[in-house]
């Protein structure tokens, strides 16, 4: 039997770790591996980093190499310790704590490091980089005792850590020294255009601005420009850039440049039994710093060293598709373009949506996509194959989203994709990879094309795309519904198959589903709050709420803030303020010491910082109705004064919001639910980005559905024209009850209509009056249902204040914090 040679690696990262999986993919018997990861985590997926950061995802979730894996392939992994030497002459490796291991061959993924960039002040406390888990949790930390923070960087890095900070409630300005922020991946007006979407975010920025020191004694105190002026900081995040990590190759005589140079077969050109591959390498002069050239170089990595012939890396044609704070950017080429070039672009600042495309010859040699990147990797393709694309100059920019094409134009897409298409940038996995999976493999859901390929397994931004292909393919066979995944981790069951088991059984009671359903265990945060919804929605009459089963600020009838105050946003019907109600609101404010009121963006007026136990006192001297702003329901609708004040009005869109308004109080859906009444076209209440809008125009209403102004910006598709009040209600109530039956929990309306598609929907709420009126029924049947108001039910209830204002009397399971806004 031949002995095994020994394999070490240097790094447990991304890069490394793929070539590893390589490796054993190709000959797992060859070598006897150890991997030294500087960090005390296994291999981890840093693109998600600013989820964890945010707190959308745990750290777990984000570990692609649990400790077992690394156990079950026979690798030896030493997680925490640095490597101090490379010992080439002995070839073996030194680490910090002394330990020595030999090797036959050496793999160098040591990444890369933060830029610092080198001005007065830089060693002083509170500077953070945003690199790895321990940066986040630096940053977590230091969000629960300081404010204002600054942000050196306006690229990618910058933009999600800023995003993730304001998500743990501080205040957030983003210094970058171009006028365009992601410089590097968008042209100006898709740089402005991220910049007003995320202004509307919270997040501020200071471009074109050069930061020449970093003031205060010990701590940070603030930033100092190169204009003079300052911004005051208690806490500074540094993201300006990496630099591979190359001192320890270079220690040990490892020719470097900007990286460790590597040939055309990943080795080091000093020494041929060491490697080199991700961002610490550099291959012909250049450097990479995403996922899926690294993930290339790891393939011709693993070829080389296992003998299995001769494949060169000839260098990445890259192309940057990413999701920043919610909205999609795509990036290809020479999207500025020669001033020679020929440009089509297609702009459409109101819906978010701007594309251009740079031709040299008609061919493209450029391209960037903003709001709308479904036909990125079309146009990559493209560019990469050279294609004269003359005969498709007036259509190649209006895709299916811009067309407003049904749900099933994402299936016509896939089906005209070229096979050798990149569909998984990530993982480079092409169109025919995917294909030969579905055909050859047997593959029939997102979840197997991804365990036997790898497509969507890392950002999972062409998840949508992998289902398309597999729509395309199987034809009448794809079956949509198992494409879901289970609910959580405490059933096998979808929401689909959950919410037909409480239909068709007649389930009433959270305990009663979990107990018929096989749940494992007491369910959890996830799990509950969506059975509770979903026995209220199908048995409005007879449900039993589960107060134990809500978030807490849904059981507490208000939103916990950072600081562990409350705020209290009474309804105010349309935004029209009474006069008793404003100057109730505000002696409530001074006898409870209530340190703001704010107007907020929904037109209503909110008291933040109310103490835990002022709750109920706060509500009794109000004396107004519950606004909502706590859950997962009506919150408000938005409107202008309208005709009834403006000349421009061609409509009363107060009087019709504040009908919607009353007619659907105290409404519950699968998640929040903002609507909006305009007046005229000008739409100054921002009708077509809300869940529901109506306009006014002459002689009627149009009705726009599945518009979100939030963290992913969508315009609203018009759903239909009316001609009276009467039918915008009716509408209103077949679309909500249908969007209530046919949501997930927690699905807000926007990716709920993508999903089932404009067409159907139309269909079943407007054209098929049969339908609309079963659905307004049933909306009518549980509207009347709500005949009560929280806070008031609270305060007629004495046994229940003291009660309600506790939330540790459960402790089976424990539903976590959510902080939002009005």
């Amino acid at each position: 039997m031949v002995a095994k040679k020994k394999l070490v690696m240097i790094g447990n990262g991304m890069a490394g770790m793929r070539a590893i999986e390589e490796i054993l993919d190709a000959n797992p018997d060859m070598f006897d591996i150890t991997v030294f990861g500087a960090e005390q985590y296994p291999n981890y997926n840093r693109i998600l980093l600013s989820p964890v950061l945010a707190g959308d995802m745990a750290v777990e979730d984000i570990i692609l190499n649990e400790e077992q894996w690394y156990a079950d392939n026979g690798i030896t992994l030493h997680m925490g310790k640095r490597i101090k030497k490379i010992q080439r002459g002995y070839k073996k490796v030194i680490a910090e704590d002394g330990t020595e291991v030999s090797y036959d061959n050496l793999i160098i993924a040591t990444g890369s490091n933060p830029f610092i960039i080198p001005i007065p002040g830089v060693d002083k406390e509170g500077i953070i980089s945003f690199r790895d888990i321990d940066d986040c949790n630096a940053m977590i930390e230091a969000a629960k005792q300081y404010k204002k923070v600054a942000v050196i960087g306006g690229g990618l890095l910058g933009l999600e850590a800023a995003k993730g900070l304001i998500n743990l409630g501080m205040d957030v300005t983003v210094i970058h020294d171009q006028s365009t922020l992601m410089n590097m991946q968008l042209d100006q007006t898709a740089g402005d255009m991220l910049r007003s979407s995320l202004e509307e975010q919270g997040m501020k920025f200071s471009l074109s601005t050069l930061t020449t020191a970093v003031l205060g004694k010990e701590r940070v105190t603030g930033l100092l420009f190169a204009d003079g002026t300052s911004l005051e900081c208690d806490l500074l995040v540094m993201a300006v850039g990496i630099r591979p990590n190359k001192a320890l190759a270079e220690e040990s005589g490892l020719y470097c440049n900007r990286g460790i140079i590597v040939n055309d077969h990943m080795q080091t050109i000093t020494d041929a039994s060491v490697y080199a591959a991700g961002e610490c390498a550099e291959h012909r002069g250049v450097t990479y710093g995403l996922v899926a050239p690294l993930f290339e170089q790891a393939k011709i990595l693993a070829w080389q060293i296992t003998g299995q012939g001769l494949k060169s890396y000839g260098g990445s044609a890259v192309s940057t598709k990413l999701k920043v704070s919610g909205v999609d950017v795509f990036s290809a080429g020479d999207f500025q373009g020669s001033p020679e070039a020929d440009v089509i672009e297609y702009l459409d600042r109101s819906g978010g949506i701007y594309k251009k495309l740079v031709l040299e010859d008609n061919k493209i040699v450029g391209s960037v996509l903003f709001g709308d990147t479904a036909d990125g990797p079309n146009f990559f393709h493209m560019l990469q194959e050279g294609r004269d694309i003359s005969g498709q100059r007036s259509s190649l920019l209006f895709g299916n989203s811009v067309l407003g094409d049904s749900g099933h134009s994402g299936i016509d897409q896939a089906s005209r994709m070229a096979p050798d298409t990149i569909v998984c940038g990530c993982n480079g996995v092409t169109k025919q990879t995917i294909t030969d999976a579905i055909v050859k493999e047997g593959c029939t859901t997102r979840k197997e094309v991804t365990a036997c390929t790898k497509a969507s397994g890392s950002c999972g931004g062409c998840g949508g795309l992998v289902e398309q292909i597999l729509a395309s393919v199987l034809g009448t066979a794809f079956d949509a519904s198992i494409q879901e995944e289970p609910i959580c981790g405490c059933t096998d069951l979808t929401h689909e198959q959950v919410k037909d088991a409480i239909k068709g059984k007649h389930l009433t009671m959270v305990r009663e589903t979990m107990n018929v359903l096989a749940w494992k265990g007491e369910g959890c945060h996830v799990c509950r709050p969506a059975i509770n919804y979903y026995i209220g929605m199908y048995w409005p009459l007879d449900a039993e709420d589960d107060r134990y089963s809500r978030v807490v600020n849904e059981k507490m009838h208000a939103n916990i803030q950072k600081d562990g105050t409350y705020s209290v946003i009474p309804r105010i019907h349309g935004g029209e303020a009474k006069a008793d109600d404003l100057i109730r609101l505000g002696e409530v404010a001074k006898k409870y010491d209530i340190q703001t009121i704010k107007i907020t963006g929904a037109q209503r007026i909110g008291l933040y910082g109310v103490k835990k136990e002022d709750l109920v006192s706060v509500w009794r001297d109000l004396d107004m109705p519950s606004g909502f702003a706590y859950g997962k329901a009506l919150r408000t609708v938005k409107t202008c004064v309208g005709s009834e004040w403006c000349r421009f009005g061609t409509q009363n869109s107060t009087a019709m919001g504040i009908r919607l308004e009353k007619t659907f109080d105290r409404s519950w859906y699968p998640a929040k639910t903002k609507l909006a009444a305009s007046g005229c076209p000008r739409n100054c209440a921002e009708a077509t980005i809300k869940d529901l809008g109506v306009v006014g125009v002459e002689g009627g209403w149009e009705i726009y559905v599945g518009g979100n102004g939030g963290v992913k910006v969508r315009a609203g598709d018009l759903l239909c024209m009316v001609e009276t009040d009467d039918e915008v209600v009716e509408i209103t109530k077949a679309y909500l009850q249908h969007y209530r039956e046919t949501g997930k929990h927690n699905e807000r309306t926007a990716p709920w209509l993508e999903r089932i598609g404009l067409e159907k929907v139309k269909q079943v709420v407007v054209e098929d009056a049969g339908n609309r009126k079963a659905l307004v029924e049933r909306m009518d049947l549980y509207l009347s249902t709500l005949t009560t108001d929280p806070w008031q039910d609270r305060l007629q209830d004495e046994k229940q204040p003291g009660e309600m204002v506790e939330f540790k009397e459960y402790t089976a399971i424990e539903i976590p914090v959510q902080v939002v806004n009005a």
